[in-house]
């Protein structure tokens, strides 16, 4: 369970399996931790770790292993840096990456940035934007408010991630039309998750496909082999 420190935030990380990698980027918004995954509808680190060497981590300030400072400043680019290097830690130039939730964002945001780190990406129910605005301000402030960041470094964190006006949040669609790294993305269907965001990933990307039922229990099993499928026709030789 490796944690180290860059540039004075702290990382953690755990790591099962062996093989290929695979980066997780756990759901629950501000809230990503490795813990967070058992609460999912299926638990990746649970079906890829017997193949693939699967690397979970928690996001900083998120209640888990991982902490550092909070400013104005701070946003998706944040918490990219801090993905990658993770990566650079574990000694991995390239991996898949699975995400959920806010997952979804962080996949997007690391395709634009870091393209030749990811071979290939499943986004399960992508956050994104659809009359919803105010409920992910309220929960930026929730967070920020037990954590006691100041309230103008909260603010601006709050604007850097969901003051856009882009569905995805992360990325513009202009981003998404650019992307030539193969996705997954299993829909989303609530208010946080909207089907807008991943229709409209599935639709611009243009190596993308669209998984619309997942969740329940009918379809675990079928989304769990889509995703094995996937990733095993995407994994290096």
């Amino acid at each position: 369970m490796p944690t180290f420190t860059r540039d004075g935030v702290t990382l953690h990380y755990e790591e099962q399996g062996s093989g290929f990698p695979v980066l997780l980027l756990a759901p629950g918004g501000l809230r990503s931790t490795i813990d967070a995954w058992q609460r999912a509808p299926w638990n990746p680190i649970d079906e890829l770790a017997p193949l693939y060497r699967v690397i979970a981590m928690d996001q900083r300030n998120a209640g888990g292993g991982s902490s550092g400072p909070v400013s104005a400043a701070d946003g998706w680019d944040t918490y990219t840096a801090d993905q990658l290097a993770v990566l650079d830690h574990a000694g991995v130039e390239r991996a898949h990456v699975l995400g959920m939730c806010i997952g979804g964002a962080f996949i997007a945001h690391l395709l634009r940035t870091a393209p030749d780190r990811i071979t290939a990406a499943v986004a399960l129910q992508p956050i994104g934007l659809a009359d919803n605005r105010g409920r992910f301000h309220e929960m930026v402030q929730g967070w920020g408010e037990e954590r006691g960041i100041p309230a103008e470094d909260l603010a601006g964190f709050r604007d850097n991630l969901y003051g856009g006006d882009d569905v995805l949040w992360s990325v513009s669609d202009a981003d998404v039309e650019r992307f030539d790294t193969p996705i997954l993305v299993l829909m989303g269907n609530d208010e946080f998750h909207p089907q807008a965001a991943s229709r409209t990933l599935a639709r611009l990307a243009p190596n993308a496909s669209l998984l619309e039922t997942w969740k329940d229990p009918d379809s675990i099993p079928m989304a769990q082999k889509a995703v094995a499928e996937f990733l095993a026709a995407n994994t290096p030789a």
